[in-house]
């Protein structure tokens, strides 16, 4: 098993549950990390062979610009995503981060953190 990381995809998006953070937008930040068997791609040096982070950050990109009220469903569909759309990852992990969020204090980020395994 390997993993592999993208980190710190930096989007614009429209989440939030107060009507001005849906209609004037965030920062935010979205990490991944997927596990899945390398071993393959690292003997046959072909892309079909691993787990392509192109694909991985055009899914937190897509997902990322379809409105939610949550953190905590934009996480769940990306992780969907990433399983039925790549059959080798096994595990993923998804922090997503809205900068600098409207909570009336002097705070940088805040995150929620979600993981998945594969179902059998």
């Amino acid at each position: 098993m390997g993993i592999i990381k993208v980190e710190n995809i930096r989007v614009f998006a429209n989440h939030g549950c107060l009507t001005e953070e849906t209609k004037i937008g965030s920062d935010y930040r979205v990490d991944l990390k997927v596990k899945a068997d390398l071993q393959t791609s690292s003997k046959t040096d072909k892309l079909n062979d691993t787990v392509d982070y192109v694909f991985l950050n055009r899914i937190v990109r897509e997902e990322m610009q379809k409105p939610s009220q949550l953190l905590e469903n934009v996480a769940k569909r990306i992780l969907y995503r990433v399983f039925s759309e790549d059959k080798l990852i096994k595990k993923a992990t998804v922090w997503v981060s809205k900068i600098n969020p409207p909570i009336g204090g002097d705070v940088e980020m805040v995150t929620i953190k979600m993981t998945e395994k594969r179902k059998k």
